[in-house]
């Protein structure tokens, strides 16, 4: 029997000092594959010509899922980092932790004619995709929506996503041990 996105992320989550530890995700090559190929499957037929990712683990996603559909990366940078050339820059509001984040696209990356998925790990608040799609429009690109592997939106921060189609809610993941 083949093991769904899902149970393959339900199994590779662990808690470390009371956050929850995605990075084993990567570490396994089926594990990995078998997130990709779910994480793209809903937007197969969105005819898409581009997936973008916020640093650091949107940037892994990202870019695995733009190979999966055959389109290509955006890279979405926070401050700090070099990134040439003219940039569209949002900061977005408070994250789950109530820290604001600058987030840069380089304003050629995108055009009229593009469509865009934003791929992450976790959406918490969704300030940071929220910033995302502001400098996806802001370049003239049309948002399409987000693929994610855990899924903590409140419903009234839904509609200013688009849609959004995750692995798993987190609630189903199991509580952090005390």
């Amino acid at each position: 029997m083949s093991l769904t996105a899902r149970d393959l992320v339900l199994t590779s989550l662990r808690w470390i000092d009371g956050h929850a530890d995605v990075w084993p995700i990567f570490r396994d090559a089926r594990t990995l594959a078998t997130v990709v190929t779910e994480l793209a499957e809903p937007f197969r037929d969105e005819r898409l010509t581009a997936v973008c990712g916020v640093e650091s683990r949107g940037f892994l996603l990202g870019g695995a899922v733009a190979v999966e559909l055959g389109v290509g990366f955006v890279a979405i940078r926070k401050d700090g980092g070099l990134f040439p050339g003219d940039k569209v820059v949002r900061e977005s509001e408070p994250d789950y932790r109530g820290l604001r984040h600058r987030l840069r696209l380089q304003r050629s990356s995108l055009g009229a004619a593009d469509r865009v998925l934003m791929v992450d790990d976790w959406l918490e608040t969704g300030s940071q995709a929220r910033a995302v799609r502001e400098v996806v429009e802001a370049c003239g690109a049309t948002w399409v929506g987000c693929g994610v592997i855990v899924d903590e939106l409140a419903d009234a921060a839904r509609p200013r996503l688009g849609a959004v189609h995750s692995l798993l809610p987190a609630r189903d993941i199991p509580p952090c041990p005390a």
